[in-house]
């Protein structure tokens, strides 16, 4: 039986219009606007040779770190637009900031592809480094209102990273940002929470609680506001769901040995899981439902 133009295997080819040549100064191509050579260049192994995992272990944590840094741009974007009292485009960070928190998340599943055995055979590589070292996630923890001077010992080395974070220490958090806005909103908030020393953490008041007990019983009335609180809820439990799972996956490599960083391990991490960014939004649902009762 002869073949017949529709039997024959289809090829892509390329198109006539392609952009091709690139040796024109003025066009950039895709390796040149991602700097690809430069960000494909800087997954060094330290074993010699490398261990196989030790990629995978480089890799998850630099993309990790690449996401913590958009998430903390849209944070800092989520800020202003609070600022502005403009609900519409902070919501919408707030949506982007939920998907890339659910990146993270599933990168601890890629890493757990990894075995104790497998991470033995690099671990000496990672000297005293630690996620805690972390300067990227620093900044969001600050900027989720988890202010914490003494964190800044392990940056002291690099006053560069220092500067940044001392800046991002002194600046009002997420929350604050949303205590100004309530109080332009014409709620009662006490003027001592809004002049107050923003390198402070922010642990709650019984007078915001009221504020927001308020919002939640008249939804349709402050249908911006309840949306807001239940968006940045939505944040912090992700974030509290990527804590757990960092520490699930650290136990199931290595058990309850220190970490490489000098902290006890699992056990510093669990302790993570006992902070809070929004207190207010937590003792509001208390208060809501014991004066509901």
């Amino acid at each position: 039986m002869g073949s017949t133009k529709d039997d024959r295997p289809l090829e892509r080819g390329i198109e006539d219009s392609l952009i091709t040549d690139f040796t024109e100064t003025h066009r950039k191509s895709y390796g040149d606007f991602l700097q690809l050579k430069t960000l494909l260049n800087l997954q060094k192994t330290f074993q010699n040779p490398a261990q196989p995992d030790e990629m995978l272990f480089i890799i998850i944590h630099q993309v990790s770190e690449l996401w913590l840094k958009l998430m903390h741009h849209q944070l800092v974007e989520v800020r202003r637009f609070l600022q502005q009292d403009d609900f519409g485009p902070a919501m919408k960070n707030l949506d982007r900031i939920k998907a890339i928190q659910r990146q993270l998340i599933a990168a601890w599943e890629t890493l757990l592809t990894m075995t104790p055995a497998d991470y033995m055979t690099f671990r000496d590589a990672l000297g005293s480094s630690s996620g805690f070292q972390s300067y990227g996630y620093r900044q969001i923890e600050f900027i989720l209102g988890n202010k914490d001077a003494s964190t800044l010992k392990v940056h002291t080395h690099d006053p560069e990273v220092m500067e940044v974070l001392n800046a991002a220490l002194s600046k009002p958090s997420l929350y604050d940002e949303v205590l100004h806005m309530l109080a332009r909103q014409g709620f009662d908030v006490p003027m001592d929470l809004i002049e107050r020393d923003y390198a402070q953490p922010y642990s709650g008041d019984p007078r915001v609680v009221k504020i927001w007990v308020e919002v939640f019983r008249n939804t349709n009335k402050h249908w911006d506001l309840y949306a807001l609180a239940e968006k940045l809820m939505d944040v912090e439990s992700l974030f509290q769901r990527w804590r757990f799972d960092h520490a699930t996956a650290v136990e199931r490599v290595i058990g309850m040995q220190p970490g490489t960083g000098g902290s006890s391990g699992v056990a510093f991490l669990r302790k993570a899981l006992e902070l809070r960014f929004f207190h207010d939004l937590y003792d509001m649902r208390a208060e809501l439902m014991y004066s509901g009762s």
